[in-house]
């Protein structure tokens, strides 16, 4: 057994004892989102509902998953809808009020309505209790014993307004506050609408709960005995990618990204033992620094400062020309005042330095290494 296998081998049995570990301590998360989903058994997923519902309407029951928008392209005899927590545009609303203006008749369990087709309607709907647990009861007496506790996160939606013509089916009732209206009928043309705020008890929660399923019965017992549509979310929207069963299932997941890992490893490991040798190259120097320190250095031995400082003001002069864009013909009162207007230094360092650059410029001119440094150190200030 050689060097690198034993690597393998011990990398594997430590990365599949992390995940024996993480598995073991792994603890049961649940989805307490309202996704309102008939595929999905989380809690407020509305799989339960989707199930028993063939039986609740006699098979007279279909899901439609196209926009009300785009399945009323043509006229349609008088119908159930049921809608459910579904985000609708706002055409798909005004399909639907078509319909039941028609003789249909609807069934809206929606917490929040565009404000547009709640006036249509001749309602409001707003929050009504922030109670962390409601009571949702019938008006009807023959209904009166059949009612439903919202323990889990209820909307605590109602109806705020409510026009004079329509009928209060249900209230959400509360100990501390007045019993208020959450399920209503009103007659919108030749047909009906029923309208519930808190869509919450059709959920899997709820549903699975003893007696609750006696509320949602008298709920939809309203509704007519005839062919009725559920609109629901398109099913298209369930991603295709290819590893969604993998992705999905912990197992098969973990599997995955184990051999993912052991695979990177191993190219790892293999490109590195075969890998050639890269020779060194050694990149080419930069001797332009090397130079100036040379030359500087001649300077500085042969002693001849009043060479250096000439040529000191006139790289700077070069400088002004170039850069600044002043003219350096004649280093004058005017130079000083352009040349102080533009590098913002303090006029008394700008004389000093053109001082200098005169005294550089004569050759009669007696320069010493301190002048030198003077010249160096101010024009270097100026330009900054």
């Amino acid at each position: 057994m050689n060097k690198t296998f034993k690597i393998y081998a011990v990398i594997f049995i430590v990365m599949m004892l992390i995940l024996a570990l993480l598995e073991v301590n792994k603890k049961e998360t649940t989805d307490w989102r309202k996704n309102f989903d008939p595929n999905e058994k989380s809690p407020f997923g509305l799989f339960v509902f989707s199930n028993e519902a063939k039986d609740l309407f006699k098979n007279k029951l279909k899901e439609i998953e196209q926009t009300p928008y785009e399945y009323y392209n043509q006229k349609k005899g008088a119908h159930n809808i049921i809608v459910i927590e579904h985000d609708i545009d706002r055409e798909s609303w005004k399909k639907i009020l078509e319909q039941v203006s028609a003789g249909s008749d609807a069934m809206l369990m929606v917490s929040n309505i565009p404000k547009e087709i709640s006036d249509s309607i001749g309602f409001y709907d707003s929050d009504i209790s922030f109670e962390e647990e409601n009571v949702l009861k019938l008006t009807d007496k023959k209904y009166q014993n059949d009612f439903i506790q919202l323990d889990k996160f209820p909307s605590g939606r109602g109806f705020s307004y409510i026009k004079p013509q329509a009928e209060i089916l249900g209230k959400t009732v509360e100990k501390k506050n007045t019993d208020q209206a959450n399920f209503i009928k009103v007659q919108f043309g030749k047909g009906t609408i029923y309208a519930h705020s808190e869509p919450l008890f059709l959920t899997n929660y709820y549903l699975l709960k003893p007696g609750n399923v006696k509320y949602a019965q008298d709920v939809f017992s309203y509704l007519p005995d005839r062919e009725t549509l559920w609109f629901v979310e398109s099913k298209s929207k369930v991603s295709r990618f290819f590893m969604r069963f993998v992705l999905s299932n912990p197992a098969l997941k973990y599997a995955w990204w184990t051999f993912l890992g052991g695979l990177i490893l191993f190219i790892f490991f293999n490109a590195k033992r075969k890998q050639r040798i890269v020779p060194v190259i050694e990149p080419l120097r930069n001797t332009s620094v090397d130079f100036v320190k040379s030359i500087g250095n001649l300077y500085l031995q042969e002693g001849d400062f009043h060479d250096m400082m000439a040529k000191k003001a006139q790289y700077f002069l070069n400088k002004v020309r170039m850069d600044l864009l002043i003219d350096t013909q004649n280093i004058d009162e005017e130079f000083a005042k352009k040349l102080q207007m533009k590098t913002g230094k303090p006029i008394e360092k700008i004389n000093e330095a053109i001082s200098l650059i005169k005294r550089a410029q004569d050759p009669y001119a007696s320069v010493m290494k301190e002048d030198l440094e003077k010249i160096n150190k101010l024009l270097d200030e100026i330009l900054k």
